[in-house]
């Protein structure tokens, strides 16, 4: 027997196994890690929020929306208030209350369900037809342009061309409406 041959194969089976423990032990350090971003994720909410319909690309930074955002996000919100009808008006109102900002939230509440009171007594609908909108995106609002027919017992009442302003607060990746209201002659 060459006990020196013998030697150097058990010194080389040593130092491949401290190459084979070191790669298990890196390996563990991996997996355990892996697990901790993992935990981390499932305990977090990720909330992704979109225009209900996209129909042109828009960017949106930490505390700004595009004005392409802004003109979807503005005809959206135009149709939830103003294009409702007596059995409609309660369901978007639920719906538009989810995009209100908290600040908000009572105001326009107590607006949208005094609204759907009336329009519930008279049975009226009223139809918004936006005709041009006008993004800041300096602002982060809509100005809405369009024609709001009422109508009373299936019969019209008013076609007049109205404007709107649509203001929205961009913050935490989330569009909030922060005020919707008329704007009396807003350069039409």
């Amino acid at each position: 027997m060459d006990f020196a041959r013998l030697d150097g194969d058990i010194k080389d089976m040593r130092r491949r196994n401290r190459g084979l423990a070191f790669a298990v032990g890196a390996l563990t350090i991996g997996h355990l890690l892996a697990l901790v971003v993992i935990l981390n994720l499932l305990g977090g909410a990720r909330t992704v929020i979109v225009p209900p319909s996209i129909n042109k690309s828009f960017w949106v930074t930490r505390d700004k929306a595009s004005s392409e955002y802004l003109e979807q996000m503005g005809a959206f919100i135009a149709w939830l208030v103003l294009d409702v009808t007596a059995s409609s008006i309660d369901w978007k109102k639920d719906m538009l209350l989810g995009y209100v900002e908290p600040a908000s939230q009572g105001e326009l509440r107590i607006r949208q369900e005094l609204e759907a009171t009336r329009l519930k007594r008279i049975n009226a609908s009223t139809y918004f037809a936006p005709q041009q909108l006008v993004p800041s995106e300096d602002n982060q609002s809509v100005l809405v342009h369009g024609r709001l027919r009422t109508l009373v017992n299936n019969l019209e009442t008013a076609n007049d061309l109205k404007s709107y302003l649509v203001e929205f607060a961009y913050g935490g990746g989330r569009m909030h409406l922060k005020a919707f209201k008329e704007v009396p002659n807003a350069g039409r």
